[in-house]
């Protein structure tokens, strides 16, 4: 049974904890001697993202332990997360494109104006099971970064206590969203695009270090990227580092049952070749994250001694102008429909009594107050 069939029948005693734990793990990165050493060993588990950066640059230094464990989640807390992932794979359903960009949130940065942190590419035809999440984490035990694949139940409990509980989805055309799920499947391609060291904070433009949104990003290059539109020598990036076809580890039997996930059959990712056209592709397709904004020198300067965490890759004036470019879901989601009109945001909200729906590229505000076009749900029970 896949990760994400046993995951829908999950009950509510389904824990965060139980969700992360049971991610298959497509491949091994690159061998140890090439691995970043930086992060720490707290627990054999995954953490990710940019809440890191933040969390880092000033909201907690408790909280920049990057590899806790997320906490269990309450009963209400795990029917609100649940209730609204059954809403989302309705309209994924409804869609029926092969794939959808998602983001959640976790780590609360609304003082950053940031509502999403993790972004991954939910996959209608994935092995795992349908709308499985393939998606970029931080394998704490083994100090590197690797691809999974996660139910959508999963990826959304394991974002821990989080409230309001947000989803975004941009849905796709049929043809454009194929290239995307065709690529994002090919493992080779997608171990090609992985990067053997991991950043919270990684600079859009290198290949120094990579975090979660990064990855989707060059993933979105591989395939929709045309060398005929703008005659560029950039090539689709078949075979450039002759990255090894991996596997995906055989998945529990059911949710409960998660920590009986093997580790990933071994293979390799790629040298940084196929990255390194990737972002060529990416400059020339007009992909421009907004600068994050850092607060002060001091915070800046602190940065540099937080664990998961680099500055070596930003380029010095952006660190003298206390700014930093970083994939973001917002970037991913404003790059979209610059290269795909035809495409449609749905951003989902869960609240203690109501669920609000909105279509749209506006965002729903950091209260999740409903305008006259949402759908209101008000929960019963």
């Amino acid at each position: 049974m896949s990760l994400a069939s046993g995951a829908a029948r999950a009950s509510a005693s389904l824990t965060a904890r139980q969700a992360t734990s049971a991610l298959p793990r497509l491949a091994a990165s690159a061998s140890s001697d090439s691995s970043d050493s930086d992060g720490p060993h707290t627990w054999p588990g995954l953490r990710w993202g940019l809440g890191g950066l933040l969390i880092a640059l000033g909201l907690s230094a408790q909280a920049a332990v990057f590899c806790d464990r997320p906490a269990d989640l309450n009963a209400a807390e795990q029917d609100r997360q649940l209730r609204l992932v059954a809403e989302v794979k309705r309209v994924l359903q409804q869609q029926d494109a092969a794939v959808a960009l998602v983001s959640r949130s976790g780590t609360d940065l609304d003082r950053f104006d940031i509502r999403y942190s993790h972004a991954g590419l939910a996959l209608r035809d994935s092995p795992q099971g349908a709308w499985s999440v393939r998606q970029l984490y931080y394998a704490c035990d083994e100090s590197r970064p690797r691809l999974f694949d996660q139910g959508l139940t999963g990826f959304l409990l394991s974002a821990g206590s989080v409230a309001p509980t947000r989803l975004s989805m941009v849905l796709l055309p049929a043809h454009p969203a194929q290239q995307l799920a065709t690529a994002a499947l090919d493992n080779r391609t997608a171990l090609a695009l992985l990067a053997s060291r991991y950043s919270a904070n990684a600079f859009t433009y290198s290949t120094r270090y990579q975090n979660c949104n990064q990855w989707v990003a060059e993933m979105m290059a591989r395939a929709w990227y045309d060398p005929r539109a703008d005659g560029t020598a950039a090539a689709r990036p078949d075979s450039a580092d002759g990255a090894d076809t991996g596997g995906i580890a055989s998945t529990a039997s059911n949710a409960s049952n998660a920590d009986s996930v093997h580790a990933a059959q071994p293979s390799a990712v790629g040298d940084g070749t196929a990255r390194a056209v990737a972002q060529r592709q990416l400059a020339a397709l007009g992909y421009a994250p907004a600068p994050v904004r850092i607060p002060s020198h001091g915070l800046m300067f602190a940065a540099q001694f937080v664990p998961l965490i680099h500055l070596d890759d930003h380029p010095i004036d952006d660190l003298y102008a206390l700014q930093m470019r970083v994939s973001t879901p917002a970037a991913l989601e404003q790059f979209v429909p610059r290269l795909i009109p035809d495409a449609s945001r749905v951003e989902l909200c869960a609240t203690s009594d109501r669920l609000v729906v909105r279509r749209g590229w506006q965002p729903l505000d950091a209260h999740c107050e409903p305008g006259p076009d949402d759908t209101v749900t008000a929960w019963r029970g």
